[in-house]
């Protein structure tokens, strides 16, 4: 009994070795060099077209077909263990040993069957994930992206990709919906290397291209003057993803979400920037993609407010301490990302591009292959975007280049730029970022520094210069900015 289960096992491991050894040595070796060319091919695949595998993931007819593929390998596969053990298998035998054999046989079927249904499940989410999120070219309607597609070479012409990043409020509870986070991601097509550009989420009189039918209503850009603090709130960058298509519904054409069209043409103008697509996060439901991930690490320079008013002096309950390399979950993520109590903007957009840069970082491939399936389903509540389809196999491809590549933030001077006032300087702004496309940012490895004395208690605590992120200049380095640094300020 040991010899054949052992052979049993063998055959399993190895596909037609157990029917070799049970004399059906043609079966067997076609069955056997079958497998050994399969595993071969594989890892041929596996190390020298990753990249082609990777774009592959994103086209929902291929993935269809590998689902269907995995489905009838794990079916072949526990035909060939039971025939095996069934060649291996005396004529004659006692039933206590056929009974044990056949429940072996089913514990090896079951340790082939388990992952393969689960290899199924997360291909099939995948699919779901691309379907919901990404439409087809002509099947979304969007009145500002690119109308065509160069499909073998997408960045041909383009040395770079302008994403707009927007991180919106909308909820059950809440009327309408406020884009607190502003983001532009400008991605060099070569390299990988990529710029952030933050904007404050109070900017007034945001500019239009001169050729949109908006600048005919807002030539001076979106505002007003003579308002007071709270009506100022409804003309505010802010507020003008909600505001504008309810004030002139339909005015840029056909689309399926205005207030991602009136940003691009808005906030691409402001920086001097064409928008290419845009990638809208719903900030309730990103505390979920954040959990699927298992949570993900930052430094933590100085307390930040989970809740609190600042406006009505009402104190948070709770607070994220200071302390390097911090585990947050989703809900203290979020607080991270938007805690405003005793912070001005310009802190809050730090920690944001620091959040962006921990998902980055936590999406390594050992976690999405063994929680793909929790992240697909965050995904397709998370996110909205006009990126067609089409485009996404060489976005995967740039993705990765993204993530070798290096990040950096556009350092923006608020007080030169008036950006905190009524009528900043936009083309100012647009000069600042031109400058900072056109620059190299030096990398540097920030040496961690080690708190001396206990973090002062209070969202007033006022730091020290900093001592160990390098000067600012038209760009820094996001790892110098998001590394732990408690007895100084976070840079901006």
């Amino acid at each position: 009994m040991p010899k054949l289960l052992g052979f049993t096992l063998l055959g399993a491991l190895l596909p037609g070795l157990g029917l070799i050894v049970g004399g059906r040595r043609k079966t067997g070796a076609f069955v056997l060099t079958l497998f050994l060319g399969l595993v071969g091919l594989g890892a041929y695949v596996g190390l020298t077209r990753r990249d082609e595998v990777l774009a592959a993931a994103v086209v929902p007819s291929r993935l269809l077909i590998t689902s269907v593929a995995i489905g009838v390998v794990a079916f072949v596969w526990i035909v060939v263990v039971v025939a095996s053990h069934r060649s291996l298998r005396p004529a004659t035998g006692g039933s206590g040993g056929r009974a044990f054999g056949a429940f072996f046989v089913g514990v090896l079927c079951f340790a082939i069957a388990a992952p393969a249904a689960l290899g199924v499940q997360s291909v099939l989410a995948q699919r779901r994930l691309v379907q919901d999120v990404f439409q087809a070219q002509g099947e979304s309607k969007s009145a500002t992206r690119p109308t065509t597609v160069n499909v073998r070479d997408p960045w041909e012409d383009k040395p770079r990709l302008n994403l707009l990043l927007l991180g919106g409020d909308d909820a059950p509870s809440r009327e309408g919906v406020r884009t607190d986070t502003v983001i532009v991601a400008s991605i060099d097509t070569k390299t990988g290397n990529t710029a952030l550009v933050s904007l404050p989420r109070n900017l007034t009189f945001m500019p239009f291209p001169e050729d949109s039918p908006l600048h005919k209503f807002y030539p001076d850009g979106y505002g007003k003057e003579g308002l007071g603090l709270e009506e100022r709130l409804e003309w505010m960058l802010t507020a003008m993803y909600q505001n504008v298509p309810d004030a002139h519904p339909g005015i840029l054409g056909p689309s399926d979400n205005e207030g991602a069209d009136v940003l691009k043409q808005s906030v691409g103008t402001a920086i001097g920037l064409k928008l290419d697509y845009y990638l809208q996060v719903n900030l309730q439901s990103f505390p979920e993609i954040v959990d699927a991930l298992g949570g993900i690490r930052v430094n933590v320079n100085e307390r930040v407010a989970m809740g609190g008013v600042s406006s009505s002096h009402i104190p948070p309950k709770e607070w994220i301490e200071p302390g390097p390399n911090q585990h947050l979950d989703g809900r203290t993520a979020l607080w991270f990302a938007r805690g405003r109590y005793g912070a001005d903007d310009d802190q809050r957009q730090v920690r944001q591009r620091c959040v962006i840069k921990a998902i980055v970082d936590a999406a390594d491939p050992q976690t999405l292959v063994t929680k793909y399936k929790a992240i697909a389903r965050a995904g397709q509540h998370l996110l909205r975007t006009d990126i067609p389809q089409e485009l996404l196999p060489a976005l995967v491809q740039l993705a990765l280049k993204v993530k070798s590549g290096t990040v950096s933030n556009v350092t923006l001077d608020s007080d030169k730029l008036r950006l905190k006032y009524l009528h900043p300087d936009y083309q100012a702004l647009r000069d600042t970022v031109e400058h900072a496309l056109e620059s190299t940012p030096t990398p540097t490895t920030p040496t961690p520094a080690t708190p001396t004395t206990p973090a002062t208690p209070g969202p007033t605590r006022k730091p020290v210069a900093p001592t160990t992120t390098a000067p600012p200049g038209p760009t820094q380095n996001l790892a110098d900015a998001c590394a732990y640094n408690p007895n100084g300020d976070q840079p901006s």
